[in-house]
């Protein structure tokens, strides 16, 4: 493939508000060791990009500073020592950065074969949220069949997946939070037993009620502040509270006492400054499990809209709004 000198990519201006993201001519990246360049036709949309660009993300050392951390395209070149991938292939990948343009470099370790069936759009949806949902719920929370879930932020676009991995792998129950009806109907269509409008209802009082007074097995939170004290309350013993992000606030005053009563385990993690071999345990993982599941057409993403690349600052408006239900999408 005959490989252009620059390309278009979105940087960030300065930190500041989505009038800072704006249109810029760069080089065109070229694959290290054991990477691949992907000729990106779409990226991922997340709120993780949205602190990078208020300047309170940074990207780790010898990453891209432009925003965009999942893509899907085609293989245009290949590293020394990358062979999964052959120029031509259709991959999706996790990035450290980058996916905002024409083209970007990730290690091959990180990317993964587009699903039969899927359009460019959806592949660019799912490598951020099922990395995550995987990880958190099934190797740090250790949900299995059987067990109960309490998923906040149903209608994110890590919960969607969590919702149908959980039903996927025989949660249950499945309870999911979301700040709508609507939102809470499009939780419960997508599998969750029972969504919970955290506007409306408390979240502990109906899982309790759900659960014959038992708790959950499990939870997933992304909100944090006030809402860990009611984890606690809402885990059953020997309960997992595993945490991807902090909305509310990584910092809460609680009472640690159920913790021993209950012997609940606490947890959490994020991806972005982890090791390429760490990530690509989580890849080989999801192929291994989860992309049957995507080929056979059992599981879907959640694509609520796209925009065109030029358009990323009107994608950031939108999912700062939190009107949205699932994933949000950049074309090139």
């Amino acid at each position: 493939m005959s490989l252009p000198a620059s390309m278009s990519a979105i940087e960030i201006a300065e930190p500041g508000g989505p009038e800072m993201l704006r249109r810029a001519a760069r080089p065109v990246p070229s694959p290290g060791a054991g990477e691949v360049l992907i000729a990106v036709e779409a990226a991922g949309v997340n709120r993780a990009d949205l602190v990078q660009r208020e300047g309170n993300y940074p990207p780790p050392p010898g990453a891209s500073d432009l925003p965009g951390l999942e893509v899907a395209g085609r293989v245009a070149a290949v590293g020394l020592g990358a062979g999964r991938f052959k120029p031509g292939d259709a991959v999706c990948a996790l990035l450290t950065g980058g996916g905002y343009a024409e083209y970007c470099a990730a290690p091959e370790a990180q990317c993964l074969p587009v699903p039969a069936d899927f359009s460019m759009v959806e592949a660019a949806s799912l490598p951020e949220a099922l990395f995550t949902a995987w990880h958190n719920l099934f190797e740090r929370g250790r949900l299995g069949a059987g067990d109960g879930v309490l998923i906040h932020g149903g209608t994110s676009g890590i919960g969607t997946a969590a919702i149908q991995l959980a039903k996927a792998f025989g949660a249950s129950p499945i309870f999911a939070t979301a700040g709508s009806r609507d939102k809470c109907h499009a939780c419960e269509g997508l599998g969750a037993t029972r969504a919970i409008d955290y506007k409306r209802e408390d979240f502990v009082k109906v899982v309790k009620d759900g659960t014959g007074g038992r708790g959950v097995d499990v939870v997933l939170d992304m909100v944090g502040g006030d809402y860990i004290q009611r984890d606690f309350s809402a885990l059953a013993p020997d309960g997992r509270l595993v945490f991807i992000a902090f909305l509310a606030g990584s910092t809460a005053s609680v009472n640690f006492l159920p913790i021993m009563l209950k012997r609940l385990t606490v947890t959490g993690s994020t991806l972005r400054a982890r090791r390429v071999e760490e990530k690509g345990a989580i890849a080989a993982a999801l192929l291994r499990e989860v992309w049957p599941l995507l080929d056979a057409g059992k599981l879907k993403p959640v694509v609520h809209q796209t925009f065109p690349l030029a358009e990323a600052a009107d994608a950031h408006r939108l999912m700062g709004s939190s009107t949205h239900i699932g994933k949000l999408v950049l074309t090139v």
